[in-house]
């Protein structure tokens, strides 16, 4: 059923592809036209980064850390997070208080907004475009369309209240709720509304959520946190990383293969995923053959989305260290007026600097020095 659902979403866009003679492949509409990057510069930008000698560093001190080898699974460690010293129970206790039900977060993003610094002016307009809604699955965010109309914030609460995933989720969307209303309300001109990519918005939505510990009145006074974050940052760029590239090869696959069935097709992504682990994560973890990149879910219900968490991850690590010590709020509005410009030029006007793995990876050099 899984992989018949890929191969359903191919034959879709193959159908698609007769009329689409500037971009006549799903690959092409996905990165040229969408992205406004090309695939072989994407795939240049995340080869380079899993292959960087950085990776078998910031790899020997989770291991130490963890006082093991590696596994497999170790690609999900987040032991760098600040969170990681505070109980869950804790936080869900935190959150289910403060959020008991979707109405409850509803009235407070206001206030979410003034403690990143927006005016009350400002944080009352912001949020009086957003709509917040219980979810049945994961969260989601639904920009709106007319300047008349509502931007949509979806996300899970319980019947005890809004557990502490539950809320780290939402703040992320909410990022995504305060791009989408900011870049369609204040922008000069229609055509210019939203953002370059969705790895733009995807940028925007991890630094809200960065921020989420902070929202609930929990400082961090961690001196190191500058250099936790880059780790953090690093660590799961390299995770996301790996899984985009299966992700991009199977669409080459299918292409190659256009009369293959489910189970053929099944193969191969088991074959690619295996690839992808030999070639940039065997060495690390010291383990071959793994499947572990083909799991994830993205890749069968939105094919080819997956790339743009880890151009997200570089943007957003961009836009953090650019903006260090300056007024959030006032840096981030100001940034997304840029509108949806070509990607590589709103970079230039945001940081000065097109997307790079290089920020990214003189901040974890620097951070190796530190954390031990």
């Amino acid at each position: 059923t899984r992989y018949q659902h890929l191969l359903n979403n191919f034959k879709a866009q193959q159908e698609i592809d007769k009329y689409c003679p500037l971009f006549p492949t799903y690959s092409k509409r996905k990165f040229d036209q969408e992205m406004q990057l090309s695939q072989e510069e994407v795939e240049k930008l995340f080869t380079s980064f899993v292959s960087s000698p950085q990776v078998k560093k910031v790899a020997d001190l989770i291991s130490k850390r963890l006082k093991r080898k590696l596994e497999p699974f170790d690609i999900w460690y987040d032991g760098f997070k600040s969170r990681s010293t505070i109980s869950e129970e804790d936080l869900n206790k935190k959150t289910r208080a403060l959020y008991p039900n979707k109405d409850a977060f509803a009235k407070d993003l206001p206030n979410i907004l003034v403690k990143l610094g927006f005016t009350k002016e400002n944080a009352d307009f912001i949020t009086s475009k957003i709509s917040v809604d219980a979810s049945r699955g994961a969260g989601h965010a639904w920009g709106a369309q007319m300047k008349e109309d509502k931007a949509h914030l979806r996300t899970r609460v319980g019947k005890d209240g809004m557990d502490y995933k539950g809320y780290n989720i939402a703040v992320h969307e909410f990022g995504h709720n305060v791009e989408q209303t900011i870049t369609l309300n204040k922008i000069d001109y229609y055509l210019l509304n939203g953002v370059p990519n969705t790895s733009f918005t995807e940028a925007i939505a991890f630094l809200f959520q960065q921020k989420d510990l902070e929202l609930l009145g929990i400082k961090n006074d961690d001196v190191n946190k500058k250099h936790l974050f880059a780790l953090d940052n690093f660590w799961s760029a390299y995770e996301i990383m790996g899984v985009s590239l299966v992700d991009i090869e199977v669409w080459k696959w299918l292409y190659a293969h256009p009369d293959a069935n489910a189970e053929q097709l099944k193969q191969a992504v088991i074959a690619i995923s295996k690839d992808v682990w030999n070639k940039y994560y065997a060495p690390v973890f010291g383990v071959k053959d793994q499947t572990i990149l083909a799991i994830y879910s993205h890749m069968i219900d939105v094919p080819l989305y997956l790339s743009a968490y880890p151009i997200g991850h570089l943007i957003d690590f961009q836009i953090e260290k650019d903006i260090e010590g300056k007024p959030f709020a006032n840096e981030i509005e100001k940034i997304l007026l840029n509108g949806s410009i070509i990607p590589q030029l709103w970079m230039k006007n945001a940081v000065g600097l097109e997307i790079s793995n290089q920020p990214m990876l003189d901040a974890t050099d620097e951070a190796l020095k530190v954390i031990k």
